[in-house]
C-alpha cells in the first residue's frame, strides 16, 4: 500500500500507554490514567448515542439496526436477527490520504456529507 509496510501486528491499549509514557514524559501511572480517561470518555459519549469526531482521524458513530429475518447458513432455516446498535467508523479524508501515501495539502475535516 503506497510503499508503506503494512504488517499483521496489532496495537494494544498497553502499546498506546507506552507511547504516551515515552513521548510526553508522564509517569507510567499518569499515562495509564490518561489513556483510560480518553477511552472512558469515548465510551460514555457513544453510549449516549452521540458521535465522536477526532479531527484528522475520523468519526465513530453508533447506528441502530432494525430486527430482520436472516438465514442460518448451515441449515437454511429462517431466523430473526434482533434489533441492535452497531458502532461504525468513517475515516477522515486526511487519514485516508495518509494511508494511501497521498498529499494531505488542501484537505479538510469537513463531514457535512454525513448524517
Amino acid at each position: 500500500m503506497g510503499g508503506h509496510n503494512v504488517s499483521n501486528s496489532t496495537v494494544t491499549k498497553a502499546d498506546i500507554v507506552e507511547k504516551v509514557y515515552e513521548k510526553i514524559g508522564f509517569s507510567k501511572k499518569e499515562a495509564i490514567e490518561l489513556v483510560e480517561m480518553v477511552f472512558d470518555t469515548m465510551k460514555d459519549v457513544l453510549e449516549k448515542g452521540e458521535k465522536v469526531k477526532i479531527s484528522g482521524f475520523g468519526n465513530f458513530v453508533v447506528r441502530s439496526k432494525k430486527a430482520r429475518i436472516g438465514r442460518n447458513p448451515q441449515t437454511g432455516d429462517q431466523i430473526t436477527i434482533s434489533a441492535r446498535h452497531v458502532l461504525t467508523f468513517k475515516p477522515s479524508q486526511i487519514l485516508k490520504a495518509t494511508l494511501n501515501g497521498e498529499s494531505i495539502e488542501g484537505l479538510t475535516d469537513d463531514d457535512s456529507d454525513e448524517d
